[in-house]
């Protein structure tokens, strides 16, 4: 399993978590990534909107040449984005568990706010223990 970035976006498109797990991305500024997660929340939008028969919840999975993007979209809004190789089958599956680890992590923790960047050392550790043990 090649997982290469895990993203967290709030329901106003602001990125709240970023985290890389492979060597080799391009480096990209705060900004940049802060950028692209917003873009992505746009574009998520617009393809809840596009769905010729009837209501779409938008975009699940966006392809390139040589990656993945996967997106999880919550009951509240928050969207949990995956970027993968393309041969990646078990993203879906990695991104509930990564959902479960932030609902007990982060949303029970009563010194994070809601809506704001994660800094939670206990969420950290959860991710790396997930993505070692392969899923």
């Amino acid at each position: 399993m090649a997982i290469h970035e895990l993203w967290i976006i709030n329901k106003a498109g602001g990125l709240v978590y970023q985290r890389n797990f492979a060597d080799g991305l391009a480096q990209l500024t705060s900004n940049e990534y802060l950028v692209l997660a917003g873009t992505l929340h746009g574009i998520h939008a617009i393809t809840s909107r596009l769905s010729p028969t009837g209501s779409s919840s938008g975009a699940e999975v966006i392809e390139g040449e040589t990656f993945k993007l996967t997106i999880h979209l919550t009951l509240t809004g928050t969207k949990f984005v995956l970027l993968t190789s393309i041969a990646e089958t078990t993203a879906e599956v990695f991104l509930q568990k990564v959902y479960e680890i932030y609902a007990d992590a982060v949303m029970k923790n009563p010194f994070h706010t809601p809506e704001m960047p994660i800094r939670s050392e206990g969420f950290d550790t959860k991710i790396t223990t997930l993505i070692g043990s392969g899923q």
